[in-house]
């Protein structure tokens, strides 16, 4: 018998007997159509993820999968949210945004449970970071599928963690089947297990329908990462007792009977635990029946606590997509918006600028860190300042952007404010579903549990050469994201305002760089200053026609303004600066002054931002409009290798004029 108390015992019997009779209602209340959409059971894994919990206690984080009811009830969560979350009630723990698939629980560090497969493990490796750098000594429980073994974010995250010496722990719930594909079909190695030796760290096989034995391994996991020795990945075999989902027709069957049937008689954590506590004199089979009594009435007052809540209102779709940042963390400490005459003038570039905002705000606030490919040798000349700060604050990461774009939101999750060197914004296509599906979507999924502050510079390639793979210019996708900001900035003074404010933020946010701009000179104070997110800036002032430019698009502008002013024509300048919120009510004004507008815009024409910013225009200040609308834009052609083709692809002051005079033509 194991040095475990008896209390203990009885307390991880409670906990998967509740997770068990929660499931098995489930069952009965979508059969009665109370729970609406999917619901993925882990009616057989309890053993497993109470054991792990269990193990690794109060002081710890867990993210999960779509398989997600049991994992907070392991960890304590309370279940009366969570079933009136399954019930799609206002009261749910993520106030029915989240629904089956996405539980999550901050009050017990449950950080969520993802759709996704493999993809909260990213997560997990982040909230492993945090701890290690704020030395709290938290671990973190990483629990997934075996079928999520074979994702690119599992080992990217594995190796992540294992390089860095995190605190997490990898649980792997192994039931054999992804799906309906069985395991051993999609893997050489005989054990999941097996992958750990590659990333040099420990990998445990454990019986994952014994609680005991899965909580002996995990603490001994959990031990080993709190003295610094970094992850471990334990494989528990265990087994899933009913089909993938519920109400999802199965037309052949994939499991031999006589296995399901071997599993759910003889394997049954929930049929042996408490035999075993009999035996073992821990609980006799009155107690047993008492705990079983108590157990149904803690799920059936759940039920009726979600049928007695009330249901969600429509105009909530709209509530914890954004989080408010505190106004004192984006105040302006000695210098305004509308830029008066600084106490200084000094000329720096644009890249020097963005250098000293991330300088100033590492110093500034220490749950700042900066980290990507490379920053620290300064390959791309953007982290000059990398030498001043200790690797801890200022670090390289292995070339794995699902990976580390992933880690970034579980830092920003717990404590942090990362700030992700992308090197170029073409690398962001690799790591979208971080991006789009967790880091955009979790603070909204859950409910407005989540904050994640963090900040992915990435950088546009112009006339340089490199070819399709490098010269996208990508920010149009990602404003069709809602949940994420997305800044633009077009000169130095603007540059430093911006990322020190995206920084502060208590949002993800975009920042895309044109590497044209990096090496344009403009003044910029020595007082420290910000520039607010969704506030435009009137570049030039005019009354003849607006010009509304994006990124590289505003020296074209203006360029192009000085032209037509020499022909007696006033053009307006607008820069909105941040995309994401937009700043319309600039544009607007500008509009129904001049009656004319040109977007210029240096991404692809279709579905662009400049496009975005014509409809807002034709559909709320058509009356102002004196001729129809003008978008210069990128050709929609991939941008070739040869400067002869390139160059003449992208906006230029030319390009601009030509559309001005054929807007102000048509009147």
């Amino acid at each position: 018998m194991s040095a475990i108390s008896n209390d203990l015992r009885i307390e991880i019997y409670r906990r998967m007997l509740r997770i068990r009779l929660f499931e098995e209602t489930v069952v009965d209340l979508k059969g009665k159509a109370e729970i609406p959409g999917a619901a993925h059971l882990c009616i057989g894994h309890e053993a497993t993820q109470v054991g792990a919990c269990m193990a690794a206690g109060e002081g710890s984080f867990m993210t999960g999968s779509h398989r997600s009811h049991g994992h907070p009830i392991a960890k304590g969560a309370e279940i009366r949210p969570l079933m009136a979350e399954l019930m799609a009630r206002a009261s749910g723990v993520c106030a029915g945004k989240g629904g089956s698939l996405h539980l999550a629980d901050f009050s017990v560090g449950s950080l969520g449970e993802s759709g996704i497969v493999g993809a909260s493990i990213p997560v997990a490796v982040g909230a492993g970071l945090s701890s290690k750098l704020r030395h709290s000594g938290e671990v973190t429980l990483s629990f997934f599928g075996d079928a999520a073994s074979n994702t690119g974010a599992f080992h990217e995250a594995v190796n992540m963690a294992s390089i860095w010496n995190l605190p997490v722990v990898f649980v792997c719930e192994n039931n054999g089947y992804g799906v309906s594909m069985l395991t051993a079909n999609v893997m050489k190695v005989k054990d999941v297990a097996d992958r750990a030796g590659a990333y040099g760290l420990p990998g445990v096989v454990v019986d994952g329908q014994d609680p005991i034995a899965v909580y002996e391994a995990v603490t001994e996991a959990c031990a080993r990462a709190r003295a610094g020795d970094g992850p471990t990945l334990v494989d528990a075999k265990t087994y899933r007792f009913r089909e993938h989902a519920e109400m999802l027709p199965v037309s052949e069957p994939y499991r031999p009977e006589e296995e399901v049937n071997d599993w759910i008689e003889n394997r049954d954590p929930i049929k042996n635990f408490p035999r075993l506590l009999i035996e073992q004199g821990v609980l006799d089979e009155s107690q047993i029946e008492k705990i079983v009594a108590e157990e149904r009435r803690i799920v059936e007052d759940a039920v009726d606590f979600g049928r007695k809540s009330p249901r969600c209102e429509p105009s909530a779709a709209f509530d914890d997509l954004y989080c408010e940042t505190p106004a004192d963390r984006n105040a302006i400490s000695t210098f305004a918006v509308d830029r008066p005459e600084p106490q200084t003038r000094r000329e720096i570039t644009y890249l020097q600028a963005i250098n000293e905002a991330q300088h100033e705000e590492l110093l500034r606030d220490e749950s700042v860190i900066v980290f990507g490919e490379d920053v620290r040798c300064n390959l791309w000349g953007g982290t000059g300042f990398a030498k001043e700060f200790p690797e801890e604050r200022v670090f390289d990461t292995p070339i794995s952007e699902e990976g580390f774009v992933g880690a970034a939101v579980g830092a920003a999750m717990t404590g942090l404010r990362p700030v992700v060197d992308m090197t170029i914004a073409s690398f962001l296509y690799v790591a979208m579903d971080p991006l789009v599906s967790q880091a955009a979507k979790s603070r909204y999924m859950f409910g407005g549990q989540a904050t994640i502050p963090v900040t992915y510079r990435a950088t546009m390639m112009y006339g340089t050469s490199v070819g399709a793979h490098h010269s996208d210019r990508p920010y149009p996708m990602f404003m069709n994201v809602p949940g994420l900001k997305i800044v633009t900035p077009a000169s130095p003074f603007d540059a430093k305002g911006l990322i020190k404010a995206a920084i502060r933020d208590d949002n993800p946010v975009l920042v895309f760089e044109d590497i044209w701009l990096w090496f344009t000179p403009g003044h910029v104070p020595d007082e420290d200053y910000i520039v607010p997110l969704g506030v435009a800036d009137i570049k030039r002032r005019g009354s003849d026609i607006s010009l509304v430019a994006i990124s590289s698009g505003v020296p074209a502008a203006l360029q192009a303004a000085e032209e037509l002013a020499e022909q007696g024509i006033s053009a307006e300048v607008i820069d909105p600066r941040t995309l994401v919120p937009l700043d319309t009510e600039t544009i607007l004004t500008s509009v129904a002054k001049t009656g004319h507008l040109v977007v210029v815009d240096p991404a692809h024409g279709t579905c662009s931002a400049a496009s975005e910013i014509s409809a807002i225009v034709a559909e709320h200040g058509f009356g102002s409009l004196r001729a129809p609308i003008a978008r210069v834009t990128t050709p929609d052609t991939q941008i070739p290798f040869a400067p002869e083709m390139e160059t003449p692809l992208f906006p230029n002051k030319d390009r601009v004029v030509t559309a001005a005079k054929k807007v102000l033509a048509a009147r």
